[in-house]
C-alpha cells in the first residue's frame, strides 16, 4: 500500500505521527469509451461554450452557479484565504460511546501506521481506546477538505473513518409515515417467525458480487476466443402480497426448506418450492455425495456377496453329506450280496 496522507494525531499534549493508507478498494471492472470502428479511444476537450475556443489548465476557474445563468467566478486567491487547516493534524475532539454515532454518517475508511519513533504513544492510544468501548471523534483536513471522522480501533490498527456533515444526511420524509396503517399481533408474530428463520451469523466471505464474476467471464471468453455461455435465469421476484398471512407462512416454510429444516404444518400441506439458491446448494451437494454413496453401495454389495456365500458354503456341504449317504448306503448292501453269493458257492462246492 502507498501512503496518502502523512500528519499527526493531537492527543491531549501527545502528538502521534501517522501515515494514512485508504482501508477499502473498488473491485468494479473498469472501461475506456472507444470507436467502435477501430477501437480508438474517445478523447475529451476543454472547450469553452461561449466562444468555442480550447481552454488550457492555467485559463481555468471555479464557477458557482446562481441559477438563471447567473455565475459566480472564484479563484485562487479567493481560496487561500480560506481556514483550512494546514498543520496536517488530526485533532481529537471528544470520545464518545460507539453506538451514538449513527453508521450512516460513515464515508470512507483509512489505515493509520506509526511513523518512526510514534509506536509506542499510538499502541498506548490504540489500547486505551480498545479498553473504553469508545471512539474518538475528531478533525481532519483531506485533499483540500475539513472532514469530521472517528478513530476506532479494528486488527489493533487504528482506523480513521471519514464522516458525512450531519446537514448532508436527507430526511426521510414520505407520505406513507403520516398514514394510520394497523398491524394485527398474528401477522407481527408470523413475521418475528419469518426473521427467526432466516437468523444466522453474518459472514462476510460468503457473498460474492456474482454480476462482476459473469461480466469477467464474458470478458476472459472475448479474450480467448470461447464461446459465451449465457448465465441461467434468475427466478422472477414475487408480485405484490395480497394475503400477507399467506404469504409469511409460505414464507417462513421456504426458509426453513432451504436450511434443511421439516416444514411446519399438516404433512398433506404441499410444501413450499426451495428458492433457486437452495437448489443449487442441494445439486452441488448432491454432485458432491454421488461418488460417495456409489463407493458405499459397492462396498455393501460385495459385502452381501461375502455373506450369502459364506451362508450358502455350510448348506452345500450338509447337502453333499446328504447325498453321500444313500450311495454308502448302497455300496454297503451290494457288498453284503456279494459275501453271501460268495459264501453259498463255497458250500455248494
Amino acid at each position: 500500500m502507498r501512503a496518502i496522507w502523512k500528519g499527526a494525531v493531537s492527543f491531549g499534549l501527545v502528538s502521534i505521527g501517522v501515515r494514512l493508507y485508504s482501508a477499502t478498494e473498488e473491485k468494479d471492472i473498469r472501461f475506456h469509451q472507444v470507436h467502435r470502428e477501430d477501437g480508438g479511444r474517445i478523447r475529451y476537450k476543454r472547450v469553452c461554450s461561449i466562444d468555442g475556443e480550447e481552454v488550457s489548465y492555467d485559463d481555468i476557474a471555479k464557477g458557482y452557479d446562481l441559477g438563471g445563468g447567473e455565475m459566480v467566478i472564484l479563484t485562487d486567491e479567493d481560496f487561500a484565504d480560506l481556514p483550512l487547516s494546514t498543520s496536517r493534524a488530526i485533532d481529537v475532539l471528544e470520545f464518545v460511546p460507539a453506538e451514538q454515532v449513527d453508521p450512516m454518517l460513515y464515508n470512507k475508511a483509512y489505515y493509520l501506521e506509526p511513523e518512526g519513533t510514534a509506536t509506542k504513544p499510538y499502541v498506548l492510544l490504540r489500547d486505551a481506546l480498545a479498553d473504553s468501548d469508545r471512539v474518538a471523534i475528531v478533525k481532519v483536513a483531506i485533499r483540500q477538505r475539513e472532514q469530521l471522522a472517528t478513530l476506532r480501533v479494528r486488527d489493533n490498527v487504528l482506523v480513521l473513518n471519514t464522516m458525512l456533515w450531519p446537514d448532508e444526511i436527507r430526511q426521510a420524509s414520505f407520505g406513507f409515515l403520516d398514514d394510520d396503517v394497523q398491524v394485527r399481533p398474528p401477522e407481527l408474530a408470523m413475521a418475528a417467525s419469518l426473521i427467526d428463520s432466516m437468523a444466522g451469523e453474518f459472514q462476510p466471505d460468503e457473498y460474492t458480487d456474482d454480476y462482476r464474476a459473469a461480466l469477467q467471464e464474458v470478458i476472459d471468453a472475448k479474450v480467448e476466443g470461447r464461446e459465451i455461455v449465457a448465465p441461467e435465469e434468475e427466478e422472477a421476484a414475487p408480485a405484490a402480497a395480497v394475503d400477507l398471512m399467506a404469504a409469511l407462512r409460505a414464507s417462513v416454510e421456504r426458509a426453513r426448506v432451504a436450511r434443511g429444516e421439516p416444514a411446519e404444518g399438516d404433512a398433506d400441506r404441499e410444501p413450499a418450492q426451495p428458492t433457486p439458491i437452495s437448489s443449487a446448494k442441494s445439486a452441488k451437494s448432491a454432485k458432491a455425495a454421488a461418488p460417495k454413496k456409489a463407493a458405499a453401495a459397492k462396498k455393501t454389495g460385495q459385502a452381501q456377496k461375502k455373506t450369502t456365500a459364506k451362508k450358502a458354503a455350510p448348506q452345500e456341504k450338509a447337502a453333499a453329506d446328504d447325498s453321500k449317504q444313500p450311495a454308502a448306503k448302497k455300496t454297503g448292501q451290494a457288498q453284503k450280496k456279494t459275501t453271501a453269493k460268495k459264501t453259498a458257492q463255497r458250500k455248494t462246492a
